[in-house]
């Protein structure tokens, strides 16, 4: 009897194949206490499973294959990097040796704390970076405890499975891909989670998110795996095993159809010139925007600098980052500046009392770049420095009036005035501009559109604030929508502020990368959108394929049917042929 199941859909595709779970997947942790001289060899042992996690880290690193894309060499050296993060060692042996306990429950305090930092980070993307604490940690519990994850791409009949398991981690996920796995399904993760960023690079199917996925499917029984819509079909008849193979055939032929596109202009069939822009994070992912067609990029975060670290980065240190970064492309690069609260510690670890309750609505981003004005001062000087080696514009994140956009203006204008006195290079003519995040900034676009020089709209806060919800809080994630009424009238207005002005206007947020939503946009006058690298080949068809006037003139009135079916209709519409 077919069992039909449902989690979130994060990887396109369609995978048909038997199931092969991941065994090993719950530890046992023993929690003990130990004699006092028993501490030091129990440091030791804890030293020796470090660097052996280390090592096998370093293994899988030197295995991926050339031609991989940039982001999933990145994930494993991000965890290389945080295998030396003394919050992790030293904080690990002080449990061990002030506590006298085990090393495995030093380390699972020691994770339990780190992810709490991360878990109250006002961003959404970066809050996922608490996968990269619990992986890292758990690689070394298991050399530890002794107990490898067995995961395996194979079946038993020696054909590529669907991997089920509580979770990946980005070497496995490298391993299981080198053994050509059909498709990955999850018990946990959400959009943003590093498996689901990792499968969307390599193009594998993917849901996460479901729940006793593990305990629901059986070893070597056939599923259908539908990674757009979220689905999983286990056991299925003969028509929908049908259905399913037509739709494979139909997704693989898509696909295939992207690579023509990657020398193609993005123009659409009435002559409209859209820019394609990406979303980087580390001068590798520079090289895998310009293959995929990206014509400069459109955001680039710089709170890693900031992260897992006592001391605040110094200029020298942020300018050698940038200028490496902004020397690697070759369009515009929009920087934006610290998107960090006080909570995180960012302020070389002085304390500001205790943590808000809701750090998204605390002192971050903007509001602590003014408050501690020495903090934005450093940055902004090794931003206009790199300036020097590349078209470099600075974006301000979470403004939400005109206020704070002209304060920093002055306090940008100040570090300009510091670096001609000392004679140092830069770009005089840097464009500064506003991220659209806040619904007040959204409101007040008019009145901000006459200082700054362009806008970028970021949508994952902009839907989060607007409808008072969390996106990656399972209670209420089913409330994050991007079509209500509500966001799509900020989002027209802003664009419409934008070109009264005459300033342009991107998208940095999902919806850009989305293509469920790319028509709309077009609709809505939207000219500039950025996006992970791996989508703009399948954004860009969109748009070649696309009579902008035809689209604009069919959201005329839209937004103001007052009634969200109707809207809805109207949209599906746009995606007609």
């Amino acid at each position: 009897m077919s069992l039909w199941l449902s989690g979130i859909g994060v990887s396109r595709g369609i995978a048909i194949a038997r199931v092969q779970k991941a065994h090993g997947g719950d530890l046992d942790v023993p929690e003990y206490r130990l004699a006092v001289g028993d501490v030091e060899s129990e440091i030791a042992r804890f030293v020796d499973a470090h660097a052996h996690a280390k090592t096998q880290l370093r293994e899988v690193r030197a295995r991926i294959p050339e031609g991989t894309p940039g982001d999933i060499a990145a994930f494993i050296d991000t965890h290389i990097l945080m295998m030396d993060d003394r919050s992790i060692t030293e904080s690990t042996a002080a449990h061990i040796r002030d506590g006298r306990i085990n090393a495995e429950t030093a380390l699972i305090r020691t994770r339990d704390a780190l992810i709490s930092v991360f878990e109250q980070m006002d961003d959404a993307y970066l809050r996922t970076r608490r996968d990269d604490v619990e992986h890292v940690c758990s690689r070394i519990l298991r050399i530890l405890l002794r107990s490898e994850r067995q995961i395996s791409a194979r079946s038993e009949h020696g054909e590529p499975a669907v991997g089920v398991a509580d979770d990946v981690t980005p070497a496995d996920i490298i391993l299981l891909a080198q053994q050509q796995v059909a498709a990955f399904v999850t018990e946990y993760g959400g959009p943003l989670s590093h498996t689901a960023i990792l499968a969307r690079s390599l193009g594998i199917p993917a849901v996460v998110g479901l729940r006793d996925a593990r305990r629901l499917l059986r070893d070597n029984e056939t599923v259908i795996v539908d990674g757009e819509a979220g689905h999983v079909l286990a056991d299925p008849d003969t028509q929908a095993l049908g259905f399913y193979r037509d739709k494979q055939r139909q997704h693989e032929r898509h696909r295939a159809g992207l690579v023509r596109l990657k020398g193609r202009d993005a123009v659409s069939r009435d002559g409209v010139p859209i820019r394609l822009l990406a979303n980087i994070e580390l001068p590798e992912d520079a090289r895998v925007a310009e293959e995929s067609g990206a014509q400069g990029v459109g955001l680039y975060r710089t709170e890693f600098l900031y992260m897992n670290r006592k001391e605040l980065p110094s200029e020298e240190e942020q300018y050698d980052a940038y200028a490496r970064i902004v020397s690697a492309v070759s369009g515009t690069i929009t920087i934006r500046t610290l998107d960090l609260g006080a909570d995180k510690q960012v302020d070389s670890g002085r304390s500001h009392g205790p943590l808000p309750t809701n750090p998204a609505l605390g002192l971050r981003a903007i509001r602590l770049c003014l408050k501690e004005p020495e903090l934005f001062r450093i940055q902004v000087r090794a931003l206009l420095r790199a300036s020097a080696h590349g078209r470099v514009q600075i974006m301000l994140p979470m403004i939400s009036n005109l206020q704070e956009f002209r304060q920093a203006a002055t306090l940008i204008e100040t570090a300009r005035a510091e670096l001609r006195a000392e004679g140092r290079p830069f770009a005089e003519n840097v464009p500064i501009g506003a991220m659209i995040e806040v619904p007040a900034a959204a409101i007040a676009a008019p009145m901000l559109a006459r200082h700054a020089r362009f806008f970028s709209i970021g949508t994952n806060d902009l839907i989060q604030y607007t409808l008072a919800i969390d996106r990656v809080d399972d209670e209420v994630n089913y409330l994050y929508d991007p079509l209500h009424p509500a966001v799509l009238h900020l989002i027209r207005h802003t664009i419409e502020s934008g070109r009264g002005a005459g300033i342009p206007v991107a998208m940095c947020g999902e919806m850009a990368g989305d293509p469920r939503f790319t028509r709309l946009l077009l609709g809505l006058g939207l000219t500039d959108f950025s996006m992970h690298p791996n989508s703009i080949l399948e954004i860009k068809q969109i748009v070649v394929e696309s009579d902008i006037a035809r689209l604009r003139a069919a959201m005329t009135g839209a937004l103001d049917s007052g009634d969200p079916q109707t809207l809805r209709d109207r949209i599906a519409e746009l995606d007609a042929p």
